[in-house]
């Protein structure tokens, strides 16, 4: 695959296709109560994205190049394994651009992500949820194995162009919206992507940029999308040589995180993003100044059916009886 292709121009203008949409995404300044004065934080709002999520980003690069290189052409079919937003991004771009789309994903993901994807015909192949996303990278495998000839497999883990696309797109955009301000960023971690590209991008502005991955803090958890580095199947385009630094989050610090960013800035943001953001507020209690950036994944939109958001939920429906 080629270095070459490049990210659209993007000005959240007219554009002929939804694809072209992609990227652009607010920062948006979360005005903590427990900074010291001198630290910022900001989010980079990737729910806004036409799909809904970060991994449009990335979805769409991996996407144009196979389509460049020929490996995606008529009569095949997109495969690969998700937790859900890719391949809600896939299937949004597939449906865009006229090419079926097949999926291996977790029994556990959300009925919403489930709903999502049923909306845009993708066909989804149910993995063993206590295998999580290792399950169903090797459903995947399998079913690519068994036809090749059949299917576009961009793999995401292990595609290069899974983070050329934060390099050639986030990255900068965080440096001119931030005004060349950023001192740090922190994103969490599934195939890491995310973070490896746009801390790349990043640290060709700036090297003295700190890059900081937070991941679970045990390989047992609640928060989808991530991943344990240490008890998972490590993506290949993982190097973690690359971050300055790497943080723990629990899954009840990420689930209240969420709940308080809904009810103190009307940020209805998913459990990545909590757990994102809970890491960047604990990074800046040890800083005395500093332009922290983090990045919100998705919505909370595709999370009200799980256990971070059904006790709130219910508590709400019995009071309003």
């Amino acid at each position: 695959m080629s270095e070459e292709v490049g990210e659209p121009d993007n000005g959240r203008s007219r554009h002929d296709s939804v694809v072209d949409e992609i990227g652009n995404t607010p920062l948006v300044r979360i005005d903590d109560p427990a900074l010291k004065p001198g630290v910022e934080i900001y989010a980079k709002c990737e729910f806004c994205n036409p799909g809904g999520s970060v991994k449009d980003r990335p979805a769409r690069r991996m996407i144009l190049e196979g389509l460049r290189s020929g490996d995606l052409c008529e009569g095949k079919v997109i495969l690969d394994s998700t937790s859900g937003n890719t391949g809600i991004a896939y299937a949004m771009i597939g449906a865009a651009l006229g090419y079926p789309v097949k999926l291996a994903m977790p029994a556990s993901v959300t009925k919403e992500r489930k709903a999502i994807l049923a909306a845009y015909g993708a066909e989804v192949v149910l993995t063993d949820p206590a295998e999580g996303s290792d399950g169903a990278i090797l459903e995947a495998r399998k079913i690519f194995e068994e036809d090749p000839s059949a299917y576009f497999k961009p793999d995401q883990y292990n595609n290069p162009a899974n983070w050329w696309a934060h390099r050639d797109s986030t990255a900068p955009e965080l440096w001119e919206q931030s005004s060349h301000r950023i001192t740090h960023l922190v994103a969490t971690m599934g195939t890491s992507g995310t973070v490896m590209g746009t801390g790349y991008g990043l640290k060709q502005f700036n090297q003295q940029i700190c890059i900081v991955g937070a991941e679970p803090a045990d390989a047992f958890h609640g928060i989808e999308g991530l991943k344990h580095m240490e008890s998972s199947i490590v993506p290949g385009i993982y190097d973690e040589d690359a971050l300055d630094r790497k943080m723990g989050v629990d899954t009840e610090d990420a689930y209240d995180t969420n709940v308080w960013l809904a009810r103190a800035y009307g940020m209805l943001v998913g459990q990545s993003s909590g757990a994102a953001y809970w890491a960047a507020r604990e990074l800046a209690r040890e800083l005395d100044e500093g332009v922290i950036v983090t990045v919100f994944c998705d919505g909370g939109d595709k999370y009200m059916t799980t256990a971070m958001w059904r006790p709130v939920v219910e508590a709400a429906v019995e009071s309003a009886l």
